[in-house]
Protein backbone atom coordinates (compact mmCIF):
# COMPACT_ATOMS: atom_id res chain seq x y z
CA UNK A 1 0.00 0.00 0.00
CA UNK A 2 1.70 3.22 -0.80
CA UNK A 3 0.17 6.58 0.33
CA UNK A 4 0.66 9.60 -1.55
CA UNK A 5 0.52 13.27 0.29
CA UNK A 6 -1.27 16.22 -1.45
CA UNK A 7 -0.10 19.19 0.53
CA UNK A 8 -0.43 23.13 -0.14
CA UNK A 9 -0.24 25.98 2.26
CA UNK A 10 -4.13 26.10 3.55
CA UNK A 11 -4.83 22.45 2.84
CA UNK A 12 -8.12 23.96 1.50
CA UNK A 13 -8.30 23.71 -2.00
CA UNK A 14 -5.91 21.81 -4.53
CA UNK A 15 -4.70 19.49 -1.96
CA UNK A 16 -7.91 18.74 -0.99
CA UNK A 17 -9.85 18.27 -4.68
CA UNK A 18 -6.35 16.21 -5.70
CA UNK A 19 -6.83 14.01 -2.65
CA UNK A 20 -10.37 13.59 -3.33
CA UNK A 21 -9.97 12.49 -7.40
CA UNK A 22 -6.64 10.28 -6.26
CA UNK A 23 -9.48 8.30 -3.86
CA UNK A 24 -11.57 7.90 -6.26
CA UNK A 25 -9.49 6.56 -9.20
CA UNK A 26 -6.68 4.57 -7.70
CA UNK A 27 -7.16 1.03 -6.34
CA UNK A 28 -7.43 1.14 -2.92
CA UNK A 29 -5.26 -1.92 -2.22
CA UNK A 30 -2.87 -0.49 -3.77
CA UNK A 31 -2.72 3.26 -2.78
CA UNK A 32 -4.42 5.85 -0.80
CA UNK A 33 -4.05 9.69 -0.51
CA UNK A 34 -4.62 12.64 2.06
CA UNK A 35 -3.65 16.15 1.91
CA UNK A 36 -2.28 18.13 4.66
CA UNK A 37 -1.13 21.56 4.79
CA UNK A 38 1.98 23.85 6.58
CA UNK A 39 -0.60 26.10 8.03
CA UNK A 40 -4.00 24.56 7.61
CA UNK A 41 -6.75 26.79 7.09
CA UNK A 42 -10.22 26.83 8.38
CA UNK A 43 -12.45 25.08 6.45
CA UNK A 44 -11.77 23.70 2.32
CA UNK A 45 -13.11 26.82 0.51
CA UNK A 46 -16.58 27.31 -0.64
CA UNK A 47 -15.72 27.51 -4.26
CA UNK A 48 -13.53 24.31 -4.49
CA UNK A 49 -16.83 22.21 -2.97
CA UNK A 50 -19.11 24.11 -5.00
CA UNK A 51 -16.44 22.71 -8.31
CA UNK A 52 -16.06 19.40 -6.88
CA UNK A 53 -19.86 18.91 -6.31
CA UNK A 54 -20.69 19.66 -10.11
CA UNK A 55 -18.99 16.85 -10.70
CA UNK A 56 -20.32 14.86 -7.95
CA UNK A 57 -17.34 14.43 -5.24
CA UNK A 58 -18.51 15.78 -2.19
CA UNK A 59 -15.83 17.54 0.08
CA UNK A 60 -18.42 18.97 2.94
CA UNK A 61 -17.24 17.09 5.52
CA UNK A 62 -13.37 17.39 4.81
CA UNK A 63 -11.54 19.58 7.31
CA UNK A 64 -8.00 21.00 6.64
CA UNK A 65 -4.99 19.04 8.53
CA UNK A 66 -1.19 19.93 9.32
CA UNK A 67 1.37 18.10 7.16
CA UNK A 68 2.95 16.86 10.49
CA UNK A 69 6.05 13.94 10.35
CA UNK A 70 3.34 11.31 12.04
CA UNK A 71 1.36 11.96 8.94
CA UNK A 72 4.48 11.56 6.63
CA UNK A 73 5.76 8.46 8.20
CA UNK A 74 4.26 5.99 5.97
CA UNK A 75 4.07 7.51 2.82
CA UNK A 76 5.60 7.25 -0.10
CA UNK A 77 4.98 10.51 -2.50
CA UNK A 78 4.80 13.94 -1.42
CA UNK A 79 2.81 15.67 -4.49
CA UNK A 80 3.01 19.78 -3.39
CA UNK A 81 0.91 22.28 -5.03
CA UNK A 82 2.48 25.18 -6.63
CA UNK A 83 2.95 26.49 -2.68
CA UNK A 84 6.56 28.32 -3.60
CA UNK A 85 8.73 28.27 -1.02
CA UNK A 86 6.10 27.11 1.75
CA UNK A 87 5.85 23.67 0.41
CA UNK A 88 7.00 21.57 2.91
CA UNK A 89 9.96 18.96 2.93
CA UNK A 90 9.76 15.65 3.95
CA UNK A 91 13.07 13.51 3.57
CA UNK A 92 12.76 10.44 2.08
CA UNK A 93 9.86 10.68 0.19
CA UNK A 94 9.56 10.71 -3.84
CA UNK A 95 8.44 14.48 -4.52
CA UNK A 96 7.00 16.41 -6.89
CA UNK A 97 5.65 19.84 -7.34
CA UNK A 98 2.48 20.58 -9.40
CA UNK A 99 2.30 24.50 -10.40
CA UNK A 100 -1.38 25.05 -9.31
CA UNK A 101 -3.09 28.13 -8.70
CA UNK A 102 -4.68 28.71 -5.97
CA UNK A 103 -8.52 28.53 -6.48
CA UNK A 104 -9.71 30.66 -3.22
CA UNK A 105 -11.46 33.58 -3.60
CA UNK A 106 -11.82 32.72 -7.57
CA UNK A 107 -15.17 32.61 -10.10
CA UNK A 108 -16.45 29.47 -9.98
CA UNK A 109 -15.78 29.14 -14.11
CA UNK A 110 -11.53 29.98 -13.06
CA UNK A 111 -12.00 27.26 -10.21
CA UNK A 112 -13.93 24.62 -12.70
CA UNK A 113 -10.58 24.84 -15.26
CA UNK A 114 -7.88 24.44 -11.93
CA UNK A 115 -10.42 21.47 -10.80
CA UNK A 116 -9.83 20.04 -14.29
CA UNK A 117 -6.72 20.58 -14.81
CA UNK A 118 -5.62 18.56 -11.01
CA UNK A 119 -8.24 16.26 -12.07
CA UNK A 120 -5.90 15.60 -15.69
CA UNK A 121 -2.72 15.67 -13.55
CA UNK A 122 -4.25 12.96 -10.97
CA UNK A 123 -5.65 10.55 -13.84
CA UNK A 124 -1.67 10.73 -15.42
CA UNK A 125 -0.05 10.32 -12.17
CA UNK A 126 -2.95 6.85 -10.83
CA UNK A 127 -2.20 5.58 -14.62
CA UNK A 128 1.85 6.13 -14.45
CA UNK A 129 2.22 4.16 -10.99
CA UNK A 130 0.25 1.35 -11.91
CA UNK A 131 -2.73 2.17 -9.36
CA UNK A 132 -6.02 2.67 -11.57
CA UNK A 133 -9.20 0.86 -10.51
CA UNK A 134 -10.87 -0.88 -12.83
CA UNK A 135 -13.55 0.62 -14.33
CA UNK A 136 -13.31 4.33 -12.97
CA UNK A 137 -12.40 7.39 -14.52
CA UNK A 138 -12.00 10.96 -14.10
CA UNK A 139 -15.64 12.48 -12.81
CA UNK A 140 -16.37 15.39 -15.47
CA UNK A 141 -18.83 17.91 -15.38
CA UNK A 142 -22.57 17.28 -16.88
CA UNK A 143 -22.86 19.32 -19.85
Amino acid sequence: MSTVIFACVHNAGRSQMAAAFFNALADPEKARAVSAGTQPGERVHPEVQAAMAEVGIDLSGARPQRLTDELARDARWLITMGCGEACPYVPGLKREDWPLEDPKGKPVEHVRKIRDEVASRIARFVEREGWSREGRSVPVRPE
